[in-house]
């Protein structure tokens, strides 16, 4: 073996049969290889050539058929909308909204999608024109560029057969115009207005329902196992639980009813109370109700500190005081909790009246 050098005693280039190795970075000897082809006629074969009108009119029935379906899912959709999704007095349960959810969605998506379909085979068999370069200029509406565009939009009418095919710009515009409408009808679910049905709650119509069988009023069953509660049952101070009148379950869009009569009940201390005047005997020996709805935005009040006797609203920190009437000490809400007034039947705490003012946020007095 021995070692080859030139001049200077660098080794001399051998010459090899098989391929050399390349080093890293020097570009491949294949000058015919490319990384990306280019192609010297851009144009699609057939672009600018003249359809064939039988072929031409198959795909214009197609895509009048398809323009067709999307009007006729728009309708369908505004009917359920209007006159089927509303029955029975609106949209309550898992099982309605899950069947309204099905049928406004499954219409308005085949709306778009048959439109979307039609659109695409329009443009695929019936347009011919040549692909155009757009260059890009300075953005300066001068004559010329108004003249420019003008021309361009004529011809691209022309090259899409839009005015040549009037079937196809009929049944789109017939397909179209449901979808504009649609939003407008979706207005609907602004209203209709609450009038004063958000001035009341279920305790009223339960109490008055145990009045005229001769009871002093609706008992308080605890929330989650509907357990009459009894005085006795109830007689630690510092202690709270939630409660809900009497046979709620029972009533018609019950979870609306729970939603509202939602009450607390705590056990104040009787001698750190201070009822409010004309409210003197709202109370059973220091065992008050308030209602759990946040006067600021709505929220559960469901927090009570046993040592100050602060209800507290975990979402903005809006503080009430147990002993005061639940007059706000701080935080955003705007006015105290609404008081339930109770009394004593056969040992069982119940309600005598509804809360005397809206509950929840503010802005339902305006209901």
């Amino acid at each position: 073996m021995s070692d080859n050098k030139g001049p200077g005693g660098t080794p001399e280039p051998q010459e090899q049969d098989g391929p050399r190795d390349r080093v890293i970075g020097t570009p491949s000897p294949a000058k015919d290889r490319q990384l990306l082809a280019v192609d010297e006629d851009p144009a699609p074969a057939g672009a600018g050539a003249q359809l064939d009108e039988e072929s031409a009119k198959r795909a214009e029935r197609v895509v009048a058929l398809f323009f067709l379906i999307a009007f006729a899912a728009s309708v369908a959709f505004i009917a359920y909308y209007i006159g089927w999704s509303g029955r029975d007095g609106g949209m309550h349960g898992i099982f309605r909204a899950r069947e309204s959810n099905f049928w406004l969605g499954g219409t308005m998506a085949l709306s778009f999608l048959a439109m979307a379909i039609g659109v695409t085979i329009w443009v695929r068999r019936l347009m011919t024109s040549a692909p155009i370069i757009q260059e890009r200029h300075e953005l300066v509406t001068d004559p010329e560029t108004r003249e420019a565009f003008t021309q361009d939009f004529l011809e691209g009418a022309a090259d899409s057969a839009i005015t040549k095919r009037p079937l196809l710009r009929r049944t789109l515009l017939l397909a179209a115009a449901p979808l504009g409408l649609a939003p407008l009808v979706l207005l609907r679910d602004l209203g209709p207005l609450p009038e004063k049905r958000l001035r009341h709650t279920f305790w009223g119509e339960a109490v008055k329902q145990a009045q005229s069988e001769g009871k002093k009023g609706v008992r308080l069953v605890v929330d989650g196992t509907n357990k009459p509660l009894k005085v006795s049952d109830f007689a630690t101070p510092g202690g709270m639980i939630t409660v809900l009148p009497e046979g709620v379950e029972k009533s018609h869009h019950a979870l609306n009813e729970i939603a509202k009569s939602v009450t607390i009940l705590i056990n104040v201390p009787a001698e750190k109370f201070k009822p409010a005047k004309g409210r003197e005997n709202w109370h059973v020996n220091g065992i008050v109700a308030y209602s759990k709805i946040c006067t600021h935005v709505g929220c559960p009040a469901a927090l009570y500190e046993q040592t100050t006797h602060h209800i507290l609203c975990p979402c903005h920190q809006s503080t009430f005081d147990a002993t005061d009437a639940a007059k706000v000490i701080f935080g955003p809400a705007a006015r105290s909790l609404p008081q339930l007034p109770l009394a004593v039947e056969d040992g069982y705490l119940v309600a005598t009246s509804d809360f005397p003012e809206p509950i929840g946020p503010s802005f339902w007095e305006r209901g």
